[in-house]
């Protein structure tokens, strides 16, 4: 069993999580580098290759899934898989991958002419809530309040385009944490500097236009519940609700109290559905008080989820104490590997 490993040396990465494994583990590695051009050939002598391949790098979000399905298909075990990475942020292919199987979403809207997204929008109410389909921690998200701020939205999406940075809500979020103690002043300067230059995804990745996307927006709602799943485990926080917000995605603010067993189980049967590797899952309540999915996606930050308290098997069964979700698909994979060759031979 040999791994390969592609290190971002990067804070909050799982590759760093994923090296210690190894170390600790005596599980033979090599570092190898998804960027070069001969990357196929570097881990042709290896049995998997795992790579936390991210939305704020425009390269990943240039060949990351396409490299990926590439090594699945010369035969090395891969992570994220096919099945688990297709859909990383794209918040328009989680909406008709979640519809095919039923699941609970948020009712979502998706229109790829101007006309016809004009015509929905004489017909419905509001609020609703925008949003592109890349970006997280509550990035190209907006609530529109009314018909004319919609049309405004739409006719920019059939125009010019967005950014998939915005430089404007930046510089508030970096603010907000300035106000907050969260971040010094320096961080706003940044933000500020950012008005003018952009960030290296914007100034290399091409514009969103083209569609629209719109999502009911859901009242009432003072937190969100993220459920992370991971090789028959699952974890969740609640995440609170900016202040004067609506959004929680970014917040910071986190407990790990009152989880919902609704949501775990229906975090549990998606993710074996769809045949996932590692999930995360963001819930919100409906007026009945019934969990819907916001969005998914198959990474997560690694310092939130790993101060949880415990975690539930696939039979709800409450596990306490802490736990490494990166060392549990570092098992994973070496345990499927395992089975493939049993099975080959």
């Amino acid at each position: 069993m040999k791994i390969a490993i592609h290190d971002s040396k990067k804070e909050h990465f799982f590759s760093e999580r994923w090296i210690e494994y190894c170390k600790k583990n005596n599980i033979p590695f090599k570092i190898v580098n998804a960027y070069d051009n001969d990357i196929v050939k570097q881990v042709s002598d290896c049995d998997a290759f795992m790579w936390h391949h991210s939305n704020y790098d425009y390269r990943d979000a240039l060949f990351a899934k396409q490299l990926i399905y590439s090594i699945q298909k010369k035969g090395l075990k891969v992570f994220p898989d096919f099945n688990t990475t297709w859909h990383f942020d794209d918040k328009v292919g989680q909406k008709y991958l979640l519809e095919a199987i039923g699941a609970p979403l948020v009712p979502s809207y998706v229109f790829y002419t101007r006309e016809e997204a004009n015509k929905w929008i004489e017909n419905t109410d509001f609020p609703k809530v925008w949003k592109l389909r890349g970006g997280s921690g509550s990035s190209n998200v907006q609530l529109v309040k009314n018909k004319q701020n919609a049309k405004k939205l739409i006719r920019k999406a059939f125009r010019r385009g967005f950014s998939q940075f915005d430089r404007i809500n930046h510089l508030k979020f970096r603010y907000k944490n300035f106000k907050s103690g969260k971040e010094n002043f320096l961080a706003v300067l940044k933000g500020f500097v950012r008005l003018f230059i952009g960030n290296e995804y914007s100034n290399n990745y091409t514009k969103e236009k083209g569609y629209v996307y719109f999502q009911e927006f859901i009242p009432n709602n003072k937190f969100d519940t993220r459920i992370v799943v991971v090789a028959g485990r699952a974890a969740a926080e609640r995440r609170m609700v900016r202040e004067n917000d609506f959004r929680a995605s970014g917040s910071g603010d986190y407990n790990y109290e009152g989880i919902d067993l609704k949501a775990v189980k229906i975090a549990f049967d998606v993710s074996k559905r769809l045949n996932l590797q590692s999930v995360a899952f963001d819930f919100v309540y409906d007026g009945n008080n019934q969990p819907l999915i916001v969005e998914m996606s198959y990474g997560f930050g690694v310092e939130g989820i790993s101060n949880v308290p415990g975690y539930w098997d696939s039979s709800l069964q409450w596990h306490e104490g802490k736990f490494n979700p990166q060392e549990w698909m570092m098992e994973e994979v070496v345990k499927t590997r395992i089975e493939d060759r049993l099975d080959e031979s």
